[in-house]
């Protein structure tokens, strides 16, 4: 493992090398979570960083109770990748653009088919992607460092990243108006309760990975295969050494599911990866680049230096559909960690083997925006 994993104090680790930024608060924040009841050991991934009072990027494995609000309220957050039927070498830009449109609005009701009554409510919410950090990405395949795999550099690859929406925030507010943030005892009546709710979420949120990859790669009047689906905000009931517990994840990516995606900003590379499952890890991985700044502060440093203009246009000669002005400074490439130094972690310690790397052509955040 080198010294890219290591003891910050007991029941906390953290994967950085020397090259990771990781805040001080955010690590603050993994040991406040290292001293709740029943919680046997915290990770930080090198994408951690500060989130609402708990920590993102970053895994907790507690015995006996769990904690929904260490999820958060995007159950089921996470991303697909496609490979679709687009031939790298023969797309315009503007045509690409001009055909995907604008993919804000709710799904046609023929298109969702027949969902659970439970879902109703939040079905105008499938099929997008919503805000935050969320987008849809066609990507190049750049380079491939395993000659076995299956990937064609011929063909586009499509990601999205979105979540549960709505659906995860209802039930985490209903949690947290009825037990504040104290954990719940397994087998008991609410962390049952929740367990069935949180599996809902995570329904819905890969079936909402699948509506919007649907309804991109018909825009495109093209067509692909989903390569993986993974969420990156879960709970489930896991054995690490012999304890038999709950393992947490908020922006952590499995490492014990196959192939998975680490994309970075916007402005930069995305990689996909063989996870090397550790217990030391807590079988969990970085999901991305991970935040350098606050969402609060990248408009004020950022606005002097480039206007939204620019930075709907990467080094790469990719772009950026985002018409949001608050977001689109939130969201620039400035604003995130250096992808490479993250995967670069991850594999200083043994926990990833580097499949492929992709560069972004065309990245889909809203059509909506406000002054």
């Amino acid at each position: 493992m080198g010294n890219t994993l290591v003891s910050v104090s007991p029941r906390v680790s953290l994967i950085a090398s020397e090259q990771t930024w990781i805040e001080g608060n955010a690590i603050q924040q993994l040991e406040i979570t290292a001293r709740l009841p029943d919680m046997v050991s915290v990770v930080g991934m090198p994408d951690l960083h500060p989130g609402r009072g708990y920590p993102v990027g970053a895994a907790f494995f507690s015995q006996h109770r769990f904690y929904p609000a260490l999820i958060g309220n995007d159950i089921g957050c996470g991303m697909s990748l496609w490979q679709t039927d687009l031939a790298t070498m023969k797309q315009s830009l503007d045509k690409l653009e001009k055909n995907l449109g604008n993919i804000d609005n709710p799904l046609e009701s023929d298109a969702l088919g027949d969902i659970p009554a439970s879902l109703a409510p939040y079905a105008h919410s499938l099929g997008t992607l919503g805000g935050g950090n969320h987008f849809a990405e066609l990507l190049q395949i750049d380079e491939i460092y395993q000659p076995d795999v299956t990937f064609d550099k011929k063909r586009l690859m499509l990601l999205v990243h979105s979540g549960s929406r709505g659906l995860g925030q209802s039930i985490l507010e209903r949690h947290v108006r009825a037990y504040g943030h104290h954990g719940l005892l397994e087998n008991s009546e609410a962390a049952n309760d929740y367990l069935q709710q949180h599996q809902q979420a995570l329904d819905f949120a890969a079936f909402n990975r699948q509506l919007i990859a649907g309804r991109i790669l018909k825009r495109l009047r093209t067509s692909g295969d989903c390569l993986l689906d993974i969420h990156h905000n879960l709970l489930a009931p896991a054995t690490i050494e012999g304890i038999h517990g709950w393992l947490h994840r908020k922006g952590a990516t499995p490492a014990d599911e196959g192939r998975v995606v680490i994309p970075g900003s916007r402005g930069d590379y995305s990689y996909i990866v063989q996870p090397l499952p550790n217990a030391s890890s807590l079988f969990s991985l970085a999901h991305g680049a991970g935040r350098k700044w606050m969402r609060s502060e990248c408009k004020d440093r950022l606005s002097a230096r480039f206007t939204t203009e620019q930075l709907a246009r990467t080094r790469f000669g990719s772009r950026v559909i985002c018409r949001d002005r608050q977001l689109i400074y939130q969201e620039a490439p400035e604003a995130y960690k250096p992808i490479d130094s993250v995967v670069g972690a991850l594999r200083q310690a043994g926990l990833v083997a580097v499949l492929a790397r992709m560069k972004p052509v065309l990245t889909y955040k809203t059509r909506g925006g406000r002054e």
